[in-house]
């Protein structure tokens, strides 16, 4: 291969995005997945990478408001998106009590599936509020977990639907 056939590393592309309420500026290869984005620019390494084809859920983030998988989304695209991860939504406070939930059911052990299972989770807290177990086992079914066999997973998730719908009747603030 001679030296005209090399080759060339493709040019930066700035992209600007909101991630965790603040906003972030960086030159990235066009190439750069999202995760990637997150865990090597903005050492947010909450977020894991399991199979990088969009199967595993590991990578589970919010994009202006919907869960995606970040293997899967380029960072260029997300020019003037809102970017939520598990170290932005923990902070928040908007999962404590699902947080809290898994810890008391052990749904976790090894916690590499424990940020997306928790991102996805989310996200059917918010959308389902007053689902029942088989409609949260579909939910999280495209979140692979190999140490809790999901019924841990499945009882903290149905434990905060319960805890939520209980406190929002006695006039909480979910």
């Amino acid at each position: 291969m001679n030296d005209s056939m090399a080759a060339r590393p493709a040019p930066l592309v700035t992209v600007t995005m909101t991630v965790n309420g603040r906003s972030v500026t960086r030159s990235v290869e066009p190439r750069t997945h999202l995760i990637d984005f997150l865990r090597n620019e903005l050492d947010l390494t909450g977020s894991h990478l399991g199979c990088e084809h969009g199967v595993c859920g590991a990578c589970t983030v919010r994009v202006d408001g919907d869960i995606v998988r970040g293997c899967l989304v380029l960072a260029v695209q997300l020019e003037g998106a809102r970017v939520e991860t598990i170290e932005g939504i923990s902070a928040s406070g908007e999962i404590t009590d699902l947080q809290e939930a898994f810890v008391r059911r052990n749904a976790l052990q090894c916690g590499y599936c424990t940020p997306g299972m928790l991102m996805c989770a989310a996200e059917f807290l918010r959308t389902r509020p007053s689902a029942d177990r088989e409609a949260i086992r579909d939910f999280i079914s495209g979140n692979y977990c190999r140490c809790t066999g999901y019924h841990a997973i499945v009882d903290a998730i149905a434990e905060t639907v319960e805890a939520r719908r209980s406190a929002k009747g006695r006039g909480g603030h979910r």
